[in-house]
């Protein structure tokens, strides 16, 4: 009788022992990501701020914890922007963080006009804070080493959507976009732009011009035209958002006399030429509306009174000076000031 009580403790305490095996083993090899989320782990973060993100997003954190100090993961963590999926393992999660193995993020941007706006949006995208980034644009070494200055490199950047690890740094982002700007300008583009005797520096900033002027891309080209006959007959540009971008007021509506003796070598309409560099990023629609410029015999042209957003030209100054008075007096009807 004895014997056999001892044979049942023994093999109760055999299968205990192997559901408890089964348990530890489900901890570190079982599902411990319930739902897909994105841990992000900042290169300023330390060993105890990983654990109580990591914390909301997993479970078995025994087991993460056991494993983790068995292998150091405190003193070999990578940061990045990591997406933990439904059914991950505690020793898959583990893996991730210390091979590094992040998920890129994509990053969009459009419709900028300053180094501190773009700096601003990459701030909110990055690991890197905005600070870091504008510091970065405005290095003048780090541009000439890339054929730029500190006030041209804003020219490098092509609008678009664009892949990266969220840990770049502003000097790789800064690397990447010269690989893209490279990459932009292909054998095509280059061919049109030696026809229109711009350089690319002169086409980006003329694509500035005309994507503020309009975001209407079928008349892109008419304007990119009518600047273009300015340019050989040696005429002032006169464009308006020069004189926004000179004065820092991008909300200015209406363009007044005083406005336009503004003192800046952004003013077009007390400079001859092209300003010193871009007003804005301009929409590639807009770069390449100015290397296949229209050819007419156009050299004005004012909005339309119907704000439709086109514009009507002319070829003389008594045909524009009527067309702007039709405009200004929309205005006056609407009370734009």
């Amino acid at each position: 009788m004895h014997k056999k009580t001892l044979l049942l403790l023994l093999a109760i305490l055999l299968v205990a022992a192997a559901a408890a095996a089964l348990i530890v083993r489900n901890q570190f090899y079982g599902s411990a990501v319930g739902q897909e989320s994105d841990l992000y782990v900042s290169s300023r973060a330390d060993y105890a701020g990983l654990r109580d993100s990591l914390a909301r997003h997993i479970r078995h954190r025994w087991a993460f914890d056991r494993y983790a100090a068995h292998l150091e993961l405190e003193r070999s963590f990578k940061p990045g922007r990591y997406v933990l999926r439904p059914g991950m393992s505690v020793i898959e999660v583990f893996r991730m963080l210390k091979l590094g193995e992040q998920t890129p993020v994509r990053v969009t941007f459009n419709n900028v006009r300053t180094p501190a706006q773009l700096a601003g949006k990459l701030g909110r995208q990055f690991d890197a804070d905005s600070v870091d980034f504008i510091r970065t644009f405005t290095s003048d070494s780090l541009a000439r080493t890339l054929g730029f200055d500190s006030v041209t490199l804003f020219s490098m950047f092509i609008p678009n959507t664009y892949e990266f690890y969220w840990t770049t740094s502003p000097r790789e982002f800064v690397a990447r976009m010269k690989r893209e700007y490279d990459r932009f300008w292909s054998a095509g583009r280059d061919e049109k732009r030696d026809r229109s005797g711009l350089s690319r520096l002169e086409v980006m900033t003329l694509a500035s011009i005309v994507y503020e002027e309009t975001r209407k891309v079928d008349e892109m080209p008419r304007i990119a035209g009518v600047y273009i006959n300015r340019l050989r007959r040696g005429i002032p540009l006169q464009a308006d958002p020069t004189v926004k971008y000179a004065m820092q007021d991008f909300g200015l509506r209406r363009i007044l006399y005083r406005h336009l003796k503004y003192p800046s070598p952004y003013n077009t309409y007390i400079n001859k030429g092209l300003p010193p560099s871009p007003i804005c990023m301009p929409s590639i629609d807009a770069i390449d509306a100015v290397l296949g410029f229209e050819r007419h015999d156009y050299i004005f042209f004012c909005a339309r009174p119907t704000f439709d957003g086109y514009h009507n030209f002319a070829r003389t100054l008594r045909e524009h000076n009527a067309n702007a008075r039709a405009y200004s007096a929309e205005l006056n009807r609407r009370k734009i000031k």
